[in-house]
């Protein structure tokens, strides 16, 4: 997953409207997020829809954040300017007809400020990471959890994640092909829980680093399976080093729940 945002401050031509976009798709399909040669991405089943609601003519999308291949997302925003002739519910129903059959779907639509911005406006965003933590491999959840047999501690994860909160240098959980400028970020929020054979981890903070969730996650199992002492956690982020830390977890446990604003753009949409 590209935990990390991208995204320009393009202005809407004149008599185009700016439009906020919530999204849900299986990333399964797809490269990603962002177009690339080698295949089928999310943003370009979306960019192909709105044009043709333009006449045929491009339209280019901002996203809050881009997603890996596999990665999927309940609560993604993107944004987009359109001639202004649709309302909110027929945008939203013309979208969705334009992309089918791919799994990606428009599920609210709503105007913004031409000065609003998908990426650079957003003040929050939360990840959710499923393991199936059981013998008997996944047939109803598959693709949309990691599956790990060996039996995992997750309270032992979860006092573990807790060491990770606030604001620290992450080199240890970034990516080496992370283009941000800066390893500092603060998180607020690492909880792990079980229900039953399922384990939840939820990631909130303002942004993440390339890899940064994926790499929480393939750290803390290494506690959970005892691997790891609880304290070699903090030890790695101290050590300022990827390779202190654990593995890579799947891409396909990962889904981007929500993107938060400091005026939700949705509020009145229906």
């Amino acid at each position: 997953m590209t935990d990390a945002t991208a995204g320009a401050r393009p202005r809407p031509a004149d008599g185009a409207v700016t439009w906020a976009l919530q999204l849900e798709y299986d990333g399964r399909p797809f490269v990603g997020w962002q177009r690339q040669e080698n295949g089928l991405s999310v943003q370009q089943v979306l960019e192909e829809a709105a044009a043709r609601l333009a006449g045929g003519a491009a339209v280019a999308s901002i996203v809050a954040g881009r997603t890996d291949a596999g990665v999927h997302a309940a609560g993604q925003v993107a944004q987009l300017a359109l001639p202004d002739r649709y309302d909110a519910r027929k945008l939203r129903d013309a979208l969705n007809y334009h992309m089918k059959p791919h799994p990606v779907v428009v599920l609210q639509a709503a105007t913004a400020p031409s000065d609003w911005n998908a990426r650079f406006s957003a003040i929050r965003r939360r990840y959710r990471f499923l393991i199936l933590n059981r013998r008997a491999r996944p047939a109803l959840q598959e693709g949309r959890v990691w599956h790990v047999a060996a039996p995992l501690d997750a309270a032992a994860m979860h006092h573990a994640a807790q060491t990770l909160l606030g604001r620290h240098d992450f080199t240890s959980f970034r990516a080496a092909s992370c283009q941000a400028k800066s390893p500092v970020r603060t998180l607020d929020r690492l909880d792990v829980r079980q229900d039953g054979p399922l384990i939840t981890i939820e990631a909130e903070a303002r942004s993440f680093l390339h890899h940064q969730v994926r790499n929480l996650v393939g750290t803390l199992r290494l506690v959970g399976d005892g691997s790891w002492p609880v304290g070699r956690v903090a030890d790695a982020l101290a050590a300022r080093n990827r390779a202190a830390a654990g593995p890579t977890a799947p891409a396909e446990g990962l889904c981007l729940m929500a993107v938060g604003y400091p005026q939700d753009p949705f509020a009145t949409a229906s």
